[in-house]
């Protein structure tokens, strides 16, 4: 079978396709034939060495991935062959709030990930698809949507009338915005350009800032809720957060997903002013992500698709992402 690793941290350019035979799974394990990957910004970072430490050396990439079980251990009883499924990112984080036991492993970190045609799992470490979802659309969801439904319904506890900020239109914000509509809250999105705005209000955006001619749409979000926003999904990091802070209300939530932008540092005053919560996010367990599934499913929600790339052409995927002018996930799937 063909895979890929990463036998240093230095860049896309150093992504290898290799061969090695299809792996056995073990008593309680599944072997999965992969049909479909997605990249998050998260695989950029660990190609280049930023993410940080403990990962994997000659690691095979993505958390991100979707397959059919072609054979089960004698003592798996989760699954069987035929069934359609996705790994969990943390394989350990079965249920329950985060510890660190639980989100030691990631996929395709500190272990191998999905980036193969066969992957081997164990039975606790995967979730059954929705069954609307073809398997390029289900590869989407393991990290992104359980990311952003995690921040919003869960942690959020996102209710009806609210109002949620979501930044631009990758994978993580686009989840947010199909979510919080799902909810039945008021969505105001900011992108780069006008076409990209166009597009967020038709899935469900409220407003939008097209942050390029408004360069403090902070001040912006605030004045045109009257207040500020309820919750902003954060996924700037430094560059953004000092904006995202200006646009919530007294008393809001502001969740820390993403480092996309660089910045200065951010005074704690106005955190202090407003009584603000900032809470750093992790992507969630399995049992966040079943639940996710289960609302997916009901409502037939669709992930954005941006465009597919062959898996022999993997490391233009990987380009792709980092050129920025996709609008929600960039997938691969089989030659």
């Amino acid at each position: 079978m063909r895979y890929y690793r990463l036998p240093a941290f230095t860049g896309v350019g150093a992504l290898r396709m290799d061969e090695r035979p299809v792996p056995e799974p073990g008593p309680r394990q599944v072997l999965v034939r992969m049909r479909a990957w997605s990249l998050n910004y998260r695989d950029l970072l660990i190609a280049t060495g930023t993410y940080g430490r403990g990962m994997k050396p000659d690691v095979v990439p993505l958390s991100d991935g979707a397959g059919e079980v072609v054979a089960a251990g004698p003592e798996v009883t989760r699954w069987r062959e035929g069934d359609r499924v996705l790994g969990v990112f943390m394989p350990d984080w079965i249920s329950g709030p985060a510890t660190a036991d639980k989100i030691a492993a990631s996929l395709g970190g500190t272990v191998d990930g999905v980036l193969a045609e066969y992957v081997v799992f164990d039975q606790d470490a995967v979730v059954a698809a929705p069954s609307h979802l073809d398997f390029a659309e289900a590869a989407t969801l393991p990290c992104a949507a359980v990311t952003a439904w995690h921040c919003l319904m869960v942690q959020g506890t996102l209710a009806p009338g609210e109002r949620v900020l979501t930044l631009g239109s990758g994978g993580v914000s686009v989840f947010a915005l199909q979510f919080a509509t799902l909810a039945g809250a008021e969505v105001i999105a900011t992108s780069s350009t006008d076409a990209k705005l166009d597009r967020l209000r038709a899935l469900g955006a409220a407003a939008g800032v097209n942050y390029t001619r408004v360069p403090q749409w902070g001040k912006a979000v605030f004045d045109m809720t009257d207040g500020g926003v309820d919750h902003v999904v954060e996924v700037g990091g430094a560059g953004t957060l000092p904006q995202s802070v200006r646009a919530a209300r007294t008393g809001g939530r502001v969740s820390l997903i993403g480092v996309l932008a660089r910045g200065d540092g951010l005074s704690p005053v106005p955190l202090l002013r407003k009584g603000l919560t900032v809470q750093g996010m992790l992507v969630g367990g399995r049992d966040t992500f079943e639940a996710m599934n289960r609302a997916v499913e009901r409502h037939r929600i669709r992930p954005v698709v941006d465009r597919a790339v062959p898996f022999s052409a993997a490391p233009e995927a990987y380009r792709l992402l980092h050129s920025g002018g996709h609008f929600g996930k960039i997938v691969i799937v089989p030659d």
